[in-house]
């Protein structure tokens, strides 16, 4: 297997911690967001993937991009170490949670939004990183409520599941940018506990070999 993505990537840094907890051997390949104008809109990747965004995975002879996506791939196709619930209702309660982060919160404050507040609509930094603190602080204000009714040891109960694998990176990118996070020790709590597991500190940007 061959993961494209880029270090600080959330969306591949969701992937790598799967791939991690699974235990799978994944080649991992640099497409670099911002060297060379980004790399990602080069003529040879998006022939590889048309949206121009990482991740993207190569299986063989099977592409597939979209991080949700290629966690259930991976989960389908390599049920070890499983990152789901098998309980109907437990399994798409802790979905739920991983939607939250990687579809509520996340979106509103990728590369591209950010590049597109700077060169479009000329926000300034100040600017820029008050949008992101506000739908940061939104989206796990509501997070950690939730968290008050289904945490355990993770976010939903004891074991690790894609509610985890995607509040790391988004917890990664709330304190890039200097978001307070006292006001949310549910989402703390369980950021430590994941941080010390291997399978996370591995994953994380700066030790990626891109990581610059």
């Amino acid at each position: 297997m061959k993961l494209f993505g880029y270090w600080r990537s959330s969306a591949a840094y969701r992937v790598r911690i799967a791939l991690n907890l699974k235990q799978l051997d994944c080649e991992l390949i640099s497409v670099h967001l911002v060297k060379d104008g980004g790399q990602q809109h080069s003529k040879d990747y998006q022939e590889l993937n048309p949206n121009e965004l990482v991740p993207t995975l190569v299986d063989g002879d099977f592409t597939l991009n979209q991080s949700l996506a290629i966690l259930d791939y991976l989960e389908q196709k390599y049920p070890q170490s499983p990152l789901l619930p098998t309980n109907i209702q437990d399994n798409v309660k802790a979905k739920a949670l991983a939607f939250d982060i990687a579809c509520d919160i996340h979106p509103l404050n990728n590369l591209r939004v950010l590049q597109y507040l700077t060169n479009d609509l000329n926000q300034d930094d100040d600017s820029k990183a008050t949008w992101y603190k506000h739908w940061i602080s939104v989206g796990f204000a509501s997070l950690e409520k939730s968290l008050a009714r289904t945490k355990g040891l993770f976010c939903y109960g004891d074991e690790i599941s894609w509610a985890d694998i995607c509040l790391i990176p988004q917890v990664y990118n709330a304190e890039r940018f200097n978001v307070d996070m006292t006001p949310f020790p549910n989402i703390m709590e369980i950021t430590s506990r994941c941080r010390a597991l291997p399978e996370f500190w591995n994953a994380s940007p700066e030790q990626q070999e891109d990581a610059s």
